[in-house]
């Protein structure tokens, strides 16, 4: 079980998209997330409790860690299959699979895909035409 499960995420509308070459992007990219989830900017102590912040979180962690692992560029849309939010964060390094890190010391990261499966509804990866895809769904409250 050291590997995210291979699955397509459900179909999907994009309503934004994001193109990310480095990690300063980041900032800007969680502000316009939240943004295009609730309508309103992101606020300086958001709890983690509500589901816009979760998305936001595990996006982040899956663009930061497409931006450190993979090939750029990196990109981020958001879309949404019926009434749930789906995020779908690509790379041009297929040949690198997303694994958990079981046995890392706390501080040394490799957290997100953990946060990711036990904020999001599903989440998986795929491989098409020559990018990789990690993705997230949430079900909004």
């Amino acid at each position: 079980m050291g590997s995210l499960n291979v699955s397509m995420p459900p179909p999907m509308t994009e309503i934004c998209r994001w193109v990310l070459e480095i990690p300063a992007q980041l900032r800007q990219l969680r502000a316009a997330l939240y943004r295009a989830t609730t309508g309103c900017p992101h606020p300086a102590d958001a709890s983690f409790e509500d589901v816009p912040q979760q998305l936001v979180l595990v996006a982040t962690e899956f663009a930061s860690n497409a931006l450190r692992h993979g090939i750029p560029p990196t990109i981020v849309r958001l879309g949404r299959a019926g009434d749930q939010y789906v995020v779908d964060v690509t790379d041009h390094d297929p040949a690198s699979a997303p694994a958990y890190a079981w046995d890392r010391p706390i501080g040394e990261g490799g957290l997100g895909l953990h946060l990711a499966r036990k904020l999001a509804s599903d989440v998986g990866w795929y491989v098409k035409d020559g990018t990789k895809h990690v993705w997230a769904r949430f079900q909004p409250a």
